[in-house]
């Protein structure tokens, strides 16, 4: 769109063409004088048109606005992993020439990160932070313009660091960390200034969320992966497959009934684990798996008894949080001596909904139960290992579960779910 003239620009072009005028007449009536005079004017109004364009307000927002488009394209290679020393470092030094500072600085809540500029041997990466205006803008998560050494807080005298703005960088309604610049002189902190560093550190903040969103998007599928690693196990299929072809031969019937729930479970498998499900899905799932287990070691070794609140039978929960382990209670639990009682309770509490899943077996020793968790347990920690990241990956901060056991009395194992969520399906 084609821009007006301004009243200031239109009384400049009228001054300038009255210019014009004057030295046209000056040169047929001999006034040299007045010709040098004019021109003297001439050369006075150009520059204050020019000037008047230089700071033109819609140029200068273009000019930062392209400034920070283009720092964004240089930062955001280095922000896709999240805040580290190594990409704060990165940032700081990108950041640097884009203002009047001496130096730029980010932190996390408890030390610096990276460190640009002037002064960068007195801030080495990993020190403590030490500033009252970077605490206190961590504290009260708001931008700090500190304009007098005293208030940044230093414990000596820095010449190059007299002011400094103090940027919080916040995710998740939590502050992480700041981004500061520090200046020469408080005179060099102007509107300008305050706006581009407000600016700066909304960019970072932003980029920081999108690589909480990325990192998110990659868990969930490594969870959803390890779900599906954990639900094809050989030894269940094999001695499945073997079940069904001994009763071939000697109960036709039920064998044909497996292989069709076999069918239906794996298709199951295969589908669910990519997706959230109903908890009332997921126990029939569980009871699906639990008829093959009967089939192989009989009705008598195995029994089931299940205590569902109403309120969660339509609860959206990820698939394959309880199947998992009843199949560890029948896999370490079991006895030689007696049957295997499982139960599976679940109920609404005040935090949203407990699942409780018990056995009467073998159970486990204290040290067993207290490594659990680990990275490096296999066998019946895998799959608990897996259920617990999924819990928390879906529900947040609280959920997962802990593990209650006692050797020769039975196993516990209490599933925290997040609030009730419905499905209208």
């Amino acid at each position: 769109m084609k821009r007006s003239l301004s009243i200031t620009e239109a009384v400049l072009l009228g001054v300038m063409v009255l210019l014009v005028g004057v030295v046209a007449l000056a040169v047929f009536t001999g006034a040299h004088w007045i010709i040098a005079l004019i021109c003297i004017l001439a050369l006075l109004a150009l520059v204050l048109v020019l000037f008047r364009y230089s700071v033109d307000p819609d140029r200068l927002l273009a000019r930062q606005s392209e400034r920070t488009l283009r720092l964004a394209a240089q930062t955001l290679p280095h922000m896709r992993k999240g805040l580290n020393e190594e990409s704060a470092q990165a940032v700081c030094r990108l950041l640097l020439p884009a203002t009047l500072a001496s130096s730029v600085a980010i932190t996390n809540r408890e030390s610096i990160m990276g460190f640009a500029g002037a002064e960068k041997q007195s801030h080495p990466i990993g020190s403590p932070i030490k500033t009252t205006a970077t605490k206190k803008a961590i504290a009260e998560g708001r931008t700090q313009v500190v304009l007098s050494a005293a208030e940044i807080g230093f414990d000596r005298d820095y010449p190059l660091m007299k002011a400094v703005i103090v940027v919080p960088l916040t995710m998740r309604d939590e502050t992480v960390g700041v981004l500061k610049f520090y200046y020469r002189s408080p005179k060099t902190i102007d509107a300008t200034q305050q706006a581009m560093v407000q600016g700066l550190g909304d960019l970072l903040e932003m980029q920081l969320q999108l690589a909480e969103l990325e990192y998110q998007r990659e868990l969930a599928t490594q969870m959803s992966l390890k779900a599906l690693q954990a639900q094809i196990n050989p030894h269940f299929l094999f001695n499945t497959i073997n079940t069904i072809a001994a009763l071939i031969r000697t109960n036709p019937s039920q064998a044909r009934i497996l292989l069709r729930e076999f069918a239906v479970f794996y298709r199951r498998t295969l589908e669910g684990s990519l997706e959230n499900i109903t908890l009332e899905q997921e126990l029939h799932q569980t009871l699906r798996y639990l008829g093959f287990e009967i089939a192989r070691f009989g009705a008598e070794r195995i029994n089931l008894e299940t205590d569902i609140d109403e309120h969660l039978s339509q609860m959206q929960v990820p698939a394959f949080i309880i199947q998992p382990l009843v199949e560890n209670a029948i896999a370490h639990g079991m006895r030689d001596d007696r049957p295997l009682h499982i139960s599976i309770v679940a109920r609404v509490a005040h935090s949203g909904a407990v699942i409780e899943v018990s056995d009467d077996g073998v159970g486990m020793s204290e040290d067993t139960q207290a490594h659990m968790l680990d990275e490096n347990l296999e066998h019946a920690g895998v799959a608990i290992r897996n259920v617990a990241e999924r819990l928390e990956g879906f529900f947040g901060r609280g959920a997962g579960l802990t593990v209650q056991s006692q050797v020769g009395v039975g196993t516990r194992i209490i599933l925290t779910l997040g609030f009730v969520q419905s499905s209208s399906v």
